[in-house]
């Protein structure tokens, strides 16, 4: 129990990788759907209401009433960054170049997320740490350059265009993740991803109204499939997923949390096998392993 508590953070961190998993499937099937514009609004309005009614129960606050301005104001802008500009180019990369190879850029995070901590919150980390970091852009190289025949020059196998969408969910989601931890202090968790999410949602409404796109999201909720999925990738990504991420922030260096939840392209492998029908290569699998390799020297 002891080693648990003193690793509080990096199990929290754990979980979100589960969570992220499944919620990153759910939301690319969603997504092919319905659209990435309207899966990112309704999937935060759902979120909220999951959120409002555990909070209610468990705090007995259905708003985040006692949140101070200070936590407001960062919160705020931590939801609008990461799941606004982080989440809509996340989103977009899931149509173009799958969930699979999307997640696994977005194992960029964690050395992403370590300059933005040491930069804003003046973290530090050791040295083995960063060569854990290192080994993950050693992992995505293998994993998204390939050679159709030996003695041919490497290629890129994926959509440029789709691969760019993916590094901005990337710096969205690293900013997000250190304005937070700069915004919450020892606020509950739970009612922290509340105000994030009413920011996403606010940010989502301007986005909406300014591309005229109302009528397809109003029909998106008459899609059955499509709001299923949307409603279980709510409820394991910006209800738990985003909740528990602020958890494991609040018990350990943003760094290092956000390399174990980096784990997600290494999770995703056997469902998006099953589900997707998808054929993993042998430097894609070992890609995925060396991406997160360092992850076991953040519980030495």
């Amino acid at each position: 129990m002891t080693f648990f508590n003193s690793h509080l953070g990096e199990f929290s961190s754990l979980l979100v990788a589960v969570f992220w998993t499944i919620t990153s499937l759910a939301f690319e099937a969603a997504g092919h759907r319905i659209g990435s514009v309207a899966v990112n609004i309704l999937r935060l309005v759902i979120a909220f209401i999951f959120l409002s009614l555990f909070c209610l129960i468990r705090r007995g606050f259905l708003l985040p009433s006692d949140a101070s301005i200070d936590n407001w104001i960062w919160l705020t802008l931590s939801g609008f960054i990461g799941f606004v500009f982080g989440d809509l180019f996340l989103f977009k990369s899931y149509t173009m170049i799958g969930s699979r190879f999307s997640m696994l850029i977005m194992t960029l995070v964690p050395p992403i997320t370590t300059f933005f901590s040491f930069m804003i919150l003046g973290e530090r980390l050791r040295l083995f740490h960063f060569f854990g970091m290192t080994l993950t852009f050693a992992g995505i190289a293998m994993a998204i350059f390939s050679r159709e025949n030996k003695g041919e020059k490497f290629s890129l196998k994926l959509s440029p265009k789709g691969i760019l969408f993916a590094l901005g969910g990337a710096v969205g989601q690293a900013l997000g993740l250190v304005l937070s931890k700069l915004g919450m202090h020892d606020y509950d968790p739970f009612a922290a991803t509340q105000i994030r999410i009413i920011a996403g949602i606010a940010g989502y409404v301007i986005l909406v109204t300014l591309l005229s796109r109302w009528i397809s999201v109003i029909k998106a909720t008459r899609n059955k499939e499509g709001m299923m999925l949307t409603g279980l990738g709510a409820f394991f990504g910006p209800f738990l997923g985003v909740s528990f991420s602020l958890i494991a922030i609040k018990y350990t260096e943003a760094g290092i949390a956000s390399t174990i939840m980096a784990l997600v392209p290494v999770f995703i492998i056997i469902p998006a096998v099953i589900f997707n029908k998808e054929k993993v290569t042998v430097p894609e699998l070992l890609g995925s392993v060396v991406s997160v390799a360092g992850v076991a020297m953040f519980f030495m």
